[in-house]
């Protein structure tokens, strides 16, 4: 099944289910169910499954429907219906965005183009990171694995959907795409995580700051980031070609070619990277959602002699899995070049 989340300027937000060309608008016939978070909610009441839910509610009478393509060329802000991130929160603090790297098989040549200076790359931190998810990162059912590398990105606030712009802040000093799946999970009530579906998924960092010295890695992951433009509840996380796309003026600056993800092309299962995420008991409060990224092979930073600039436009697509993922770029969105004063209480 594939979900969408949208608005309708004056109407609000809706909950919709692909089906071939239109999304069928769940909201029409329930008012209640206006995002996945709640028909999560109220498939757990009802003690049924989250896609089963949302199947007989397609069916409802007097469900309207609308034109997907027209969704999808949707700009938020503006007056005609657009797409919102396929899955968030009522209360973006209680919404977690997360990532694992050097989890594919390129990842770790990559992240070594990014810290060049190294004098034996087959001896960096990352190299005998990746060696260790070589070694461990698929262990048998009922076995914990090694730990994966895990980073923290922020909260609801920084996510953006279809369409929408990607920050690079006054303080950055560059952006950078990172082409992903993105795992999305709800925290049941009693405490256990529910596995939503996966999302396409744009993982917006700042590669020149991590140049700096690998410790920049964490704050250079503190930027916006996109998911969408739908959630697709049925992909078994085997095999899937992800590609990526940079245009600029309408010309394009950059073609990643063919990205293969999945468990096939991971040093680390899907499980175990959850395992490593849930294992936490903070990461287990009932009612929370979490994003969470899960690597990609190639970043066009090592390879580009260009920045990203406002206007550029980003294109994530992977045939069979998804609509594209479309979102542009705003450079020095945030007047904060300047220290940030802090006042007493």
């Amino acid at each position: 099944m594939r979900v969408v989340q949208f608005m309708i300027p004056g109407q609000g937000r809706r909950l919709g289910v692909i089906e071939e060309e239109t999304v069928i608008d769940l909201t029409s016939s329930d008012s209640s169910l206006t995002s996945v978070y709640a028909a999560f909610q109220t498939a757990f009441a009802k003690q049924i499954s989250f896609t089963r839910f949302q199947k007989e509610a397609a069916t409802a009478p007097g469900n309207t429907r609308y034109s997907y393509s027209d969704l999808l060329e949707g700009t938020p802000g503006e007056d005609s219906a657009y797409l919102l991130p396929p899955v968030d929160h009522p209360d973006p603090h209680c919404l977690l965005v997360t990532g694992t790297g050097l989890t594919h098989t390129g990842s770790m040549q990559s992240r070594d183009q990014m810290h060049a200076h190294a004098e034996d790359a087959s001896q960096t931190d990352s190299a005998k990171m990746f060696a260790m998810g070589l070694a461990g990162g698929k262990p048998s059912s009922g076995k914990r694995g090694v730990s994966p590398e895990w980073f923290y990105k922020g909260n609801g606030t920084i996510l953006r959907g279809q369409r929408d712009r990607l920050d690079i802040p006054g303080f950055a000093l560059d952006g950078g795409e990172e082409p992903e799946i993105v795992g999305c999970y709800v925290i049941a009530p009693d405490g256990t995580p529910r596995r939503l579906g996966f999302v396409l998924g744009n993982e917006w960092s700042d590669h020149e700051t991590e140049t700096i010295n690998y410790l920049y890695l964490a704050p250079s992951k503190l930027r916006t980031c996109a998911i969408g433009p739908e959630l697709n509840t049925d992909f078994d996380f085997v095999d899937l070609t992800i590609r990526c796309t940079v245009r600029r003026e309408g010309k394009i600056i950059y073609e990643s070619g063919d990205l293969k993800t999945g468990a096939e092309f991971m040093c680390h299962s899907l499980e175990n990277c959850e395992d490593h995420h849930f294992k936490y008991p903070q990461h287990r409060q009932p009612g929370d959602v979490h994003l969470h990224f899960l690597g990609t092979s190639k970043l066009s930073h090592s390879t580009r002699n260009w920045k990203y600039e406002t206007g550029d436009e980003i294109r994530i697509e992977a045939p069979g899995f998804s609509s594209p993922l479309v979102n542009t770029v705003l450079k020095n969105v945030h007047s904060d070049t300047l220290p940030i004063k802090v006042e007493p209480a």
